[in-house]
């Protein structure tokens, strides 16, 4: 049993080799294993490395067979999975069919998949085809690894991570320009508005963290912002210090203020603005539609305890610095209790809270 888990650990960690490529698909890792009289032999790895590519158990055993060109008895092997091996026709064929025409006589799988498309069904037609399947190994570490997938096939809406930084008194800003006026400003008031010195924001995370934001950027579908943040900040929101994909951009704009020049509306990524419906609930909904399985909430205040308040998210994530703003001239933080024991990263606290 030791040696199974130990299979599956594996498979875990050739699946998080396409963390940024193959969403909204799943991460999988595929082992297969020779067992021999005096031994197991591991004869191929394989994992899904983008989406529309083929999956793990494909390229696992199409690595096998190129390391083994004498030929394979697939009748003594097991194949290692850490998700239930697919049984419907989508951009790639069934990899539970291939897995049949193989031959091969065990099967391990790490949990279900919960796509109604599959969930289960690779399992039956697997075992109707005489082939040993165990499922169930390493079960929950399979499924945190893919909690985004999971949210959407289970709860149809994305998995919602809320993030912020503020300082050690509470703020993640200070008061800049004239906050009414910018928002009742249109078109061409907006733009005049946006290019005056409205002074910078307060600099509250390190580049080191910063970085790490980006990582989060890269790791979900989609990030989104609110009507003050593109405002002031004029953000480009992209994944522009980590490797992977830029995410969609997503934002609110209830009273048409935003201008089109606007950095979040360039052709570097999609943007989605939600006018006339800006509730959460809707918006969340609208975004499983669109098969979007996660999303990062990266401000403002308004926003984030709009979001808070609905109680429709999944973690939270606060970068707390050492220093004070010093005045009550300032965005106050949200309002959420923070419980958990912070880890230091470059001299800031940074909480991690699951809902």
């Amino acid at each position: 049993m030791e040696s199974t888990k130990s299979y599956i650990q594996r498979c875990l960690q050739l699946a998080r080799l396409g963390a940024y490529y193959v969403a909204p698909n799943p991460m999988v890792g595929a082992i297969l294993v020779r067992h021999d009289a005096d031994g197991d032999v591991i004869l191929g790895e394989g994992w899904h490395e983008a989406y529309g590519a083929p999956h793990a158990e494909p390229n696992c055993i199409r690595h096998a067979e190129e390391a083994h060109p004498e030929g394979i008895d697939y009748q003594q092997c097991t194949l290692y999975v850490s998700l239930e091996p697919c049984s419907h026709y989508g951009k790639t064929p069934p990899c539970a069919e291939l897995i049949i025409r193989k031959g091969i006589g065990r099967v391990v799988v790490g949990t279900l998949d919960p796509n109604p498309q599959v969930a289960g069904r690779g399992v039956r037609m697997m075992q109707e085809a005489g082939i040993e399947v165990v499922v169930g190994v390493e079960e929950t570490a399979c499924r945190e690894l893919n909690k985004r997938f999971f949210c959407l096939q289970e709860k149809h809406r994305p998995y919602v991570i809320l993030k912020w930084a503020q300082t050690a008194d509470g703020y993640i800003d200070r008061l800049r320009g004239d906050e009414t006026m910018r928002h009742e400003a249109r078109g061409d008031e907006a733009m005049r508005l946006l290019g005056e010195d409205v002074g910078r924001p307060v600099v509250i995370s390190t580049p080191l963290t910063k970085q790490l934001v980006h990582q989060q950027r890269a790791e979900n579908m989609a990030i989104m912002v609110g009507t003050r943040t593109v405002l002031l900040d004029n953000p480009r929101l992209l994944t522009t210090h980590w490797s992977g994909r830029h995410p969609l951009r997503v934002t609110v704009d209830r009273h048409g203020v935003l201008p089109q020049e606007s950095r979040i509306f360039s052709d570097e990524a999609p943007t989605i603005v939600y006018r006339e419906n800006t509730d959460w609930q809707y918006i969340c909904a609208d975004l499983a539609q669109r098969n979007i399985h996660s999303i990062l909430v990266e401000g403002g205040t308004t926003l984030l305890q709009h979001i808070l308040d609905s109680g429709i998210y999944d973690e939270v994530h606060v970068e707390v610095s050492s220093q004070k703003l010093g005045t009550e001239q300032g965005v106050k933080a949200p309002q959420y209790l923070l419980t958990t024991q912070p880890t230091m990263v470059d001299n800031q606290q940074m909480y991690i809270q699951y809902r």
